[in-house]
């Protein structure tokens, strides 16, 4: 009898520990085995240019690529990484996660990976390019993009829970991090034009696509649609570079001519204001064009997704970005991470503990609105 009592007993103890298993698995969306038809690389955009030892080759661009077995969408996404950062961003995650690039191939994309012309697997020529700007520091990385909740710059900051680790220099997450950033061209001119004839290219060679922008990279997504409207399928705007009209932001989205109507053909063209107040506490005034607002034509019927973090540096001015979109009669999405229960996010979103979560949820507004 105490032998058939204790095996009910130790039966129970089993069941319910199984359940409390369950009940506790993460809702992280995974990413399961990839089967993958085919892959490799290649290079786009680029031109021989005369030098006193002879030719060389300037403005290429390294793209990798990924084809699923199973290919379930008929555009491939594009991901471009923002400044100081090369591919790698997309590839995994410090802490040896998968990232972005898989879970979309999981889900049946074509992915393509690019390093900016000038960075990572793309030849940098100074005699070219000119010269680069200060290099990545530890303390810069850990402000702005690891353990800024300790440093509080912005009001945001304090909220900031997703970096997976201490985020500082001696964390294994953080050392893997530092060790991919680069440094970028000082003249932001140079690389906007740069990306978006590389950009171009890589679409016309690909076909039509969805591009995804990183903050730097923003600026470019804006900028290859704006040469390439038929073949941009959709922008995914991971906080993108802003905010509009700010120094390095001439032109509004981007600091290289853009299509406005009516044209403007010159910087002097462009009449801004700033708002009188902030759309809410924390939030920074925007600057935007002065009315009756140019249009940006060509972007007009590209669907936008504008995807701003809770705690980012960008989380003050996120909005803006939308706003002048609207105001320039690009309707766009603006999904705020933390609306959806995404919580604790930085700017490096794609890396942090609930990266494919994030992922998830652009891939939902993908499946909605691109068809």
């Amino acid at each position: 009898m105490n032998l058939r009592l204790t095996a009910i007993a130790l039966f129970l103890l089993i069941s319910f520990a199984g359940c409390s298993t369950i009940s506790e698995r993460p809702t992280e969306p995974s990413v399961g085995p990839l089967v993958i038809a085919r892959q490799g690389y290649f290079f786009v955009g680029g031109k021989y240019v005369e030098r006193p030892n002879g030719r060389i080759m300037a403005g290429q661009m390294y793209v990798q690529f990924q084809i699923p077995a199973e290919l379930k969408h008929p555009y491939p996404i594009v991901m471009i990484h923002g400044g100081g950062q090369t591919g790698t961003n997309f590839l995994g995650t410090p802490d040896g996660r998968p990232g972005w690039a898989d879970f979309f191939l999981a889900e049946g994309y074509a992915v393509y990976v690019v390093d900016q012309p000038g960075r990572g697997r793309s030849v940098y020529h100074a005699e070219i390019y000119g010269p680069i700007n200060q290099r990545a520091t530890v303390e810069g990385a850990e402000q702005r993009f690891t353990a800024f909740e300790r440093f509080k710059e912005w009001p945001q900051a304090g909220l900031h829970t997703q970096w997976p680790g201490t985020g500082i220099a001696g964390d294994p997450a953080f050392d893997q991090f530092f060790a991919s950033q680069q440094p970028s061209l000082e003249d932001r001119r140079i690389g906007h034009r740069m990306n978006q004839e590389a950009g171009a290219a890589l679409l016309d060679k690909i076909g039509p696509a969805i591009l995804l922008a990183h903050s730097q990279a923003g600026a470019f997504a804006w900028l290859i649609a704006d040469v390439r409207p038929k073949l941009v399928k959709a922008i995914l705007a991971v906080e993108p570079n802003g905010p509009p009209f700010r120094p390095d932001m001439r032109w509004g989205p981007a600091d290289a001519p853009i299509t406005y109507d009516p044209p403007a053909t010159e910087l002097s063209q462009l009449k801004t204001v700033q708002e009188a107040k902030a759309d809410g506490p924390g939030l920074q005034r925007c600057t935007l064009q002065a009315e009756p607002a140019r249009q940006l034509p060509n972007l007009k019927g590209i669907p936008i997704l504008i995807v701003s973090s809770e705690a980012s540096y960008h989380a003050p001015y996120e909005h803006c970005i939308a706003k002048f979109l609207t105001q320039a009669g690009v309707p766009n999405t603006l999904m705020k991470l933390a609306e959806r229960g995404l919580r604790g996010n930085g700017h490096m979103m794609m890396l942090e503990k609930n990266n494919l979560a994030i992922a998830a949820a652009m891939a939902g507004w993908l499946g909605e609105t691109v068809k």
